[in-house]
């Protein structure tokens, strides 16, 4: 029970990663608010949490939404007694065109959700972590947010945007003892990257990960000491990224 006592807030804990992060806080003691667009998924991973004897929380709240995501820290904080780790997960994919071809509308989407619903979170996640003295930001990254790829453009800016807002959030609440840092999971077979071949658009090398493989990384960043490690990037990536 490694987080007991603690209370964690998991943005898209509706499915893929994010549940598969609040199911395993949850066993570890945490306290869970599971955070999404869609309520009927977070009340499906709430319930399941629940039914094992945790203790889980669904609120929803679309990321792009300032004031939604303020008012669910606000709701997390209220009924769970406070906030100390937040996992800021959810996100959206982009098709894959080169710039000329890519649809504007669809490329400012992924911005706003990727990075801007990120700050969001961010920004409302600080005051609740400061008031406990301690804290973790985890921000859920990508190996396309350090290198690019063709094709691949809106993506990869929201990601590059990410983690500079990752180093930037730790330098400013380190004072704080609230640590920030980037978990790069990798390919993993989820709805916004489905396979069923073991290989992945990185190539037949690249290790494709179920989202449960993403947990320990997850446990171990929620796990470090108040004053550990922060301004760092953690990738479960095979190859440069």
């Amino acid at each position: 029970m490694s987080l007991k006592d603690k209370v964690a807030l998991v943005t898209g804990a509706g499915r893929g990663i994010g549940k598969a992060i609040a199911l395993a806080y949850a066993r570890h003691g945490a306290a869970v608010a599971c955070v999404a667009r869609t309520l009927a998924e977070i009340h499906v991973t709430a319930a399941e949490i629940t039914r094992a004897g945790g203790r889980a929380i669904a609120l929803g709240a679309d990321v792009r939404d300032s004031e939604a995501v303020g008012r669910a820290f606000g709701e997390a904080s209220r009924q769970l007694g406070g906030i100390d780790i937040v996992v800021i997960n959810a996100g959206v994919t982009s098709t894959r065109e080169s710039v000329e071809d890519a649809d504007p509308e669809a490329w400012r989407e992924t911005i706003e959700t990727n990075l801007i619903g990120a700050y969001y979170c961010a920004r409302a996640a600080i005051p609740h972590l400061r008031r406990r003295g301690a804290g973790k930001i985890i921000t859920l990254g990508s190996g396309l947010g350090h290198r690019g790829v063709a094709t691949r453009s809106a993506y990869a800016c929201s990601k590059a945007g990410l983690w500079m807002l990752t180093r930037v959030l730790a330098q400013e609440l380190a004072p704080f003892n609230v640590s920030v840092n980037e978990l790069v999971p990798g390919p993993v077979d989820t709805s916004m990257n489905p396979s069923g071949t073991g290989t992945s658009s990185l190539g037949a090398s690249e290790w494709l990960k179920t989202p449960e493989d993403v947990v320990p990384l997850a446990l171990f960043l929620a796990e470090q000491p108040d004053v550990g490690p922060t301004a760092q990037s953690f990738s479960l990536m095979r190859r440069d990224g």
